[in-house]
């Protein structure tokens, strides 16, 4: 497995910190996404080890240290493999499609915590040089768990995602507050949540029109709480989860 060549990065910012981890991306294959992810290893230094490490075949196209520093692993030319099994719109191959940026933190596991505003100062040069580059629209920049609920709960609900779509990083609107009103939960099922189901398709969600809130389901909605509605992820569809949702979408058919 050869080593990227990374003569310059291709964020002058950015130290050479490659990776073996990569391959070609496909014949004219454009970046359409920007995956956000935390690193969730205890150790800042232990979770860029990781990720250079050919048995792990693991490895991202950036490396945000908490101090703000900025390592590039791969070439943006290249796939990196950081999404894994995935999807967003239909796209199941989101590797391909994609520049995928670590950020360290413990994580969920090891003592999730704020990320210093030094660390989010420098992603948001990153991601905004990535999103110009690029021409990548700001509904397309998200969280790991937004392409894997199932698997992943990355970058997480304390990750400042209204700040960074205030300057230009991220789809966002003011989520609406918390409050009573009908809900949907595991269990249930019928035409109603078959259409909640439908919503967050259209969004972009991998989540089936079944009628049946299932484990996906739930999976789907607490990945949307922890991007779109941080206050409470319990996985439970509640009017506040679902205004918030409508209220994204109709943001969308607004700017077609």
């Amino acid at each position: 497995m050869s080593v990227p060549v990374l003569s310059s990065a291709d964020y002058k910012a950015a130290m050479l910190a490659p990776s073996p981890n990569f391959g070609p991306r496909p014949d004219d294959q454009p970046v359409e996404l920007l995956i956000l992810h935390y690193t969730g290893m205890p150790d800042d230094n232990q979770a860029l080890s990781w990720l250079q490490n050919p048995q792990s075949q693991v490895s991202s196209h950036y490396f945000v240290h908490q101090n703000g520093e900025i390592l590039q692993l791969v070439p943006e030319k290249d796939r990196a493999w950081h999404a894994g099994v995935s999807s967003w719109q239909g796209i199941n191959d989101i590797n391909s499609c994609s520049i995928g940026i670590e950020i360290a933190n413990p994580g969920h596991d090891y003592g999730y915590q704020a990320f210093p505003d030094v660390q989010i100062e420098a992603l948001k040069g990153l991601c905004q040089e990535i999103i110009d580059r690029h021409a990548i629209r700001a509904e397309h920049v998200l969280a790991h768990s937004d392409i894997a609920p199932e698997r992943k709960d990355d970058p997480g609900e304390l990750f400042p995602w209204a700040y960074l779509a205030k300057n230009r990083i991220g789809h966002w609107v003011a989520p609406r507050p918390l409050g009573d009103g009908r809900f949907f939960q595991l269990g249930d099922q019928g035409e109603p949540v078959a259409a909640l189901q439908a919503m967050f398709q259209l969004y972009g969600y991998g989540c089936p029109q079944s009628g049946q809130y299932c484990e996906l389901t739930r999976a789907v909605v607490r990945a949307f709480q922890r991007h779109f509605r941080p206050e409470l992820v319990d996985g439970i569809a509640d009017q506040s989860t679902i205004a918030t949702l409508h209220q994204l979408l109709s943001s969308l058919q607004t700017q077609v």
